[in-house]
């Protein structure tokens, strides 16, 4: 689905950075960037920058499970299913002219036709739903990946708390102790 986005970094005025054309969604994001932060960039948010805003030629078209690389499998199956896909640049660009695209920087002045933006702060991600506001609440880096987003972008509000729930548990809950013995049961009522 071409939900359109930009990753991006703060700068002076607000941020700056470069579009990503698919699945754009909190849902579809953050649990990437949360686990390539977290695992592939060993929590160097310059290194993960540099990845992905300076390092792409024109675009993204899609981010991949590439991203997910150095994560643990038990980790990749939840997010994935544990199916396995690359990043993607757009290599496909036509202009109407006909000269060659030329890579273009998104910040807050020209981002009103995306519907998400994701900047990378020291402290975590900004998520700015840009139909909405111009700012938005920041997911803390040390977020579990496997939390549930939502993708409502009135709820990607400035001031107010993330919109998630927690991860689903990975263990069992323990067991109620089992009865040591049938004397210390009580009578069944019928």
């Amino acid at each position: 689905m071409s939900t359109r986005s930009v990753i991006a970094r703060p700068a002076e005025t607000g941020y700056t950075g470069i579009y990503v054309h698919h699945d754009g969604y909190p849902s579809g994001h953050l649990p990437l960037l949360l686990a390539a932060y977290q695992h592939r960039f060993a929590r160097n948010v310059e290194a993960m920058s540099v990845h992905l805003i300076d390092e792409v030629t024109i675009a993204w078209d899609e981010l991949g499970t590439d991203l997910l690389d150095g994560a643990p499998t038990s980790l990749l199956k939840q997010l994935t299913g544990g199916e396995r896909w690359p990043s993607r640049e757009m290599n496909d660009v036509i202009t109407s002219d006909g000269s060659p695209p030329e890579r273009e920087v998104i910040t807050e002045a020209n981002s009103g036709y995306l519907s998400w933006g994701y900047v990378l702060h020291t402290a975590g991600i900004e998520v700015i739903s840009l139909s909405a506001d111009d700012r938005g609440p920041i997911v803390d880096w040390d977020t579990d990946p496997r939390t549930r987003f939502s993708d409502h972008p009135d709820l990607w509000l400035p001031g107010q708390p993330v919109p998630a729930t927690r991860p689903p548990r990975t263990t069992p809950a323990p067991a109620a102790p089992a009865p040591t013995s049938s004397a210390a049961r009580p009578a069944a009522h019928r």
